[in-house]
């Protein structure tokens, strides 16, 4: 038995899977905001309840808004500020006695449809998050690459290739650059880039209902974001060149993009021919914690 952890912002989710990765068991509770000894303690009592509802012991990993540093071990890069500077996966070896794998929640994404979701057919995927932030995760043969600091796939902080006069001036991004792909393609990116166009302020998703009712500035900044997201992901395409890219994320679900995004990416790629796949995820919203559990694949 797998069980796999979403450690989120506002929720912690735990799943159980059989062998054959079919669900046993879901739960949830709410994170306990700030607080990383409540934490550890809601995690672990996810566990132990689970196990014994189902009378048997699984393994465990955990997918965290963040990544753990290769020198220190300790938490870095974390949206859940209590986790930074914190001995996650060893205080919670502590606690619950067994190895934990950790790993960052675009990472379980990309892993959970690389095993059974969308890309399991395909040698490389990269699974992207469009959500409140940009995220990826890099799979190769099954197997999550991390990379030297941790932190492959983590494209959200590139600068958006080949600005122009529409992408100006570059938005400064918490991490304290300016331009970075997360400023435009994330919901409150796309939104901020609405509100700098046409001076009103609305959601990602209202103004998708907007363009679909034909109201031609939201259209405007939906063809924005879309060639900015083609021209970010013929990067990846340039240098990874994956079988399969998987949108996750709340504006993954603007189905538009799939039929849009291969136009959009096609001219600036190294290639005569667009034959990577731009698919949906096949598990929605449960990929991330399915992805925890597959860390022991």
């Amino acid at each position: 038995m797998r069980l796999g952890i979403d450690l989120g912002g506002s929720k912690i989710e735990i799943i159980a899977l059989g062998d054959d990765g079919q669900a046993l068991l879901r739960r949830r509770v709410a994170t306990p905001q700030g607080d990383y000894p409540a934490t550890l303690q809601a995690v672990a009592g996810l566990v132990i309840a689970a196990e014994s509802e189902l009378g048997r012991r699984g393994t465990l990993g955990i997918g965290i808004p963040g990544s753990e540093s290769q020198a220190s071990g300790l938490i870095k890069n974390a949206n859940s500020t209590c986790l930074i500077g914190q001995p996650l996966r060893q205080d919670l070896q502590s606690l619950l006695q067994r190895e934990v794998r950790l790993a960052n929640d675009a990472n379980c994404f990309a892993l959970s449809e690389a095993i059974d979701g969308s890309g399991r057919d395909a040698e490389i995927v990269f699974g992207v998050i469009l959500g409140t932030g940009v995220g990826g995760g890099i799979v190769v043969r099954q197997q999550v690459l991390t990379g030297a600091n941790g932190i492959a796939g983590e494209w959200g902080h590139n600068p958006l290739p080949l600005p122009d006069t529409a992408d100006l001036p570059l938005p400064a991004c918490y991490c304290g650059r300016a331009g970075c792909v997360e400023t435009y393609l994330s919901g409150p990116g796309m939104s901020a880039d609405h509100r700098r166009h046409n001076g009103a302020t609305l959601s990602a998703e209202q103004i998708e209902q907007r363009a679909a009712a034909g109201d031609a500035a939201c259209e405007a900044t939906l063809q924005r974001y879309e060639a900015r997201l083609g021209r970010a992901l013929a990067g990846i395409i340039n240098v990874l060149d994956p079988q399969v890219i998987v949108l996750g994320g709340g504006l993954s679900k603007m189905q538009r993009l799939y039929r849009n995004l291969p136009e959009r990416c096609g001219p600036h790629i190294f290639s005569d021919v667009f034959c990577n796949r731009i698919l949906p995820p096949a598990h929605g919203d449960s990929s991330g914690v399915r992805g925890a559990a597959w860390l022991w694949n």
